[in-house]
């Protein structure tokens, strides 16, 4: 896979941690030049205002007009790839369509195991031993696509959401800015549902 444009936009909805590792990261940190939120009031827009990254909201209420609205915005900007960094909307096939291969999730569980938005209470109610993070490209259906990359993060038996959920940060931190320059430096190939990475 050839190099895409080294120009990458970061989705998210709450306080933007993740978006916080990307910019941090020397190589990736500098190719971020727009943070998207569906909440105007997201941590993670001043946390790109800090450092100078252009922050756009795009009102959920907007309904379908949403993904229209979120592809003319990167469009515009001649974005080349798209990091959902705890982004909790789903994208439809007009975003999906537009950046094919180029959208990367970063999900608090180790897939195809506790998809969707609850996955790091799921695994503790499951009585899971073991969950972990995955990083995968983005397709049609919900945490579904090809994985990147994925790392386990072992679950104690008196863990509850506020000492597991921070190991987990930890690891998503770590992955996420990995995974981002993998594909933006065109080391990712896929074949099938197998991701390698040069």
């Amino acid at each position: 896979m050839a190099a895409v444009d080294a120009r990458v936009a970061v989705l998210a909805s709450g306080g933007g941690t993740n978006l916080q590792a990307l910019l941090d990261d020397p190589v990736v940190g500098p190719w971020v030049t727009l943070a998207v939120s569906d909440r105007a009031d997201a941590h993670a827009l001043e946390r790109a205002r800090a450092r100078g990254v252009e922050a756009v909201h795009i009102d959920a209420a907007s309904g379908d007009g949403f993904d229209r609205r979120l592809v003319e915005q990167l469009r515009d900007r001649s974005i080349g790839t798209v990091a959902l960094a705890g982004f909790m909307r789903i994208l439809g096939p007009e975003v999906i369509d537009a950046y094919r291969g180029r959208i990367l999730n970063v999900h608090p569980a180790l897939l195809p195991a506790f998809p969707g938005a609850h996955a790091v209470a799921d695994a503790l109610a499951w009585g899971a031993k073991i969950t972990g993070v995955t990083v995968h490209l983005v397709d049609e259906r919900v945490d579904h696509g090809p994985i990147v990359a994925q790392e386990a993060v072992e679950v104690a038996a008196d863990d509850d959401w506020d000492s597991l959920e921070p190991r987990i940060h930890e690891v998503e931190h770590r992955l996420l800015p990995m995974a981002v320059r993998a594909l933006v430096e065109g080391r990712l190939s896929v074949t099938d549902r197998h991701v390698r990475i040069a």
